[in-house]
Formats: C-alpha cells, structure tokens, sequence
C-alpha cells in the first residue's frame, strides 16, 4: 500500500527537482524524513482527563498511538513539577507520513477560515518546515460536537534537503499552499 503524494514523488517531482537544482543523481533528491505531531496540554498536569482527551485526538488525527511529553524541570508559576505531563506528540515515517501530510495538504488547511497559504518563511535554515495550528478541529476525522476543549498543535515537517530553499520547492511540488 502506498499514498498517492510517495507516487507523486516518486513520478513528478524527482524529476522536476533533477531539472532545477542539477542534480547528478536521483538519490541527492531531498525527501521526507518524518513529520513530528506536537499539543502542548499544560493544564493535563491538574487534570489527567485534558490530556487523555488531546491524546485520544491526536491518534484519530495521525493513525498513530502519541507518546506523553513530560516536565523536565519544574516551573512553579505555571505550578508544573519535574516529570508531570505537559504534552503528547507523535512521529510519523514512511506511508503514514504521506498519508498524514495529504489530509493536511488537501482537507485540512483549506477548511481553516480566511486561509491565504502558510508562511514561506518558517524553515529552520537546515530544510525542516515548523506549522503552527490553532485549532484541531479543521481535520475532517474530529468530530466538532465531541470536541471539550479547542487545542493547537504544531507540526513539524522533516526533509533531507541541505538549504531552505530546496526545501521550500520539495514542499510546493507536494502541494503546500506557501503564500509568499
């Protein structure tokens, strides 16, 4: 089982990138490595069930279990002691991570309101592309009614490219709506 975006990169956009950037070989093509999930739940350190309710909607958004962030140090303004869980966040590789990246390129991102692209500014300088989202239910797999809490995430995407901008045209031949 592959996804239609791995077929896509494999078909139209290592060649188109082999023609821009002059590559010698196929395999110095940058591609995706993983695609990291993150919620911060700061309230789940008081109440358990926020962040059973974060976890339980990051699974049905990924397909994949999340793993519980925890305090490294504590901050007692926040009253946030050393090891309480702060977060969930999930890794994504391989098809689930094309599988992933599809839904949010194509349903999830066009359904956030007065959208007009994501920044082409958020790259790291090492290639990798960090999206901040305010809201979970844009993902057509939550259910707006069940929904107790409106949590954000942040969704970092993972290439092997050298340079920002090789990153940057990987990412617009996969379909991200960049706007400027």
């Amino acid at each position: 089982m592959t996804a239609s975006l791995l077929e896509k990169y494999k078909s139209e956009i290592v060649p188109e990138m082999v023609k821009k950037f002059g590559y010698k070989n196929r395999l110095q093509v940058p591609k995706l490595q993983k695609v990291i999930v993150n919620m911060g739940v700061g309230e789940g350190s008081q109440d358990i069930k926020i962040l059973e309710d974060a976890m339980k909607e990051l699974s049905t958004i990924t397909g994949q279990k999340p793993v519980i962030c925890r305090a490294r140090k504590a901050i007692s303004n926040f009253k946030i002691r050393d090891g309480n869980p702060v977060g969930c966040k999930v890794t994504l590789r391989k098809v689930i991570m094309y599988e992933f990246l599809g839904r949010l390129i194509n349903s999830a991102l066009p359904r956030i309101r007065d959208f007009s692209g994501v920044s082409g500014k958020a790259f790291d300088g090492a290639g990798n592309y960090t999206l901040g989202l305010k809201d979970q239910s844009i993902f057509p797999e939550i259910e707006y009614d069940k929904i107790h809490r409106v949590q954000g995430m942040d969704i970092c995407i993972v290439t092997s490219a050298k340079t920002n901008e090789e990153a940057k045209e990987l990412l617009r031949l996969f379909g991200m709506p960049f706007k400027n």
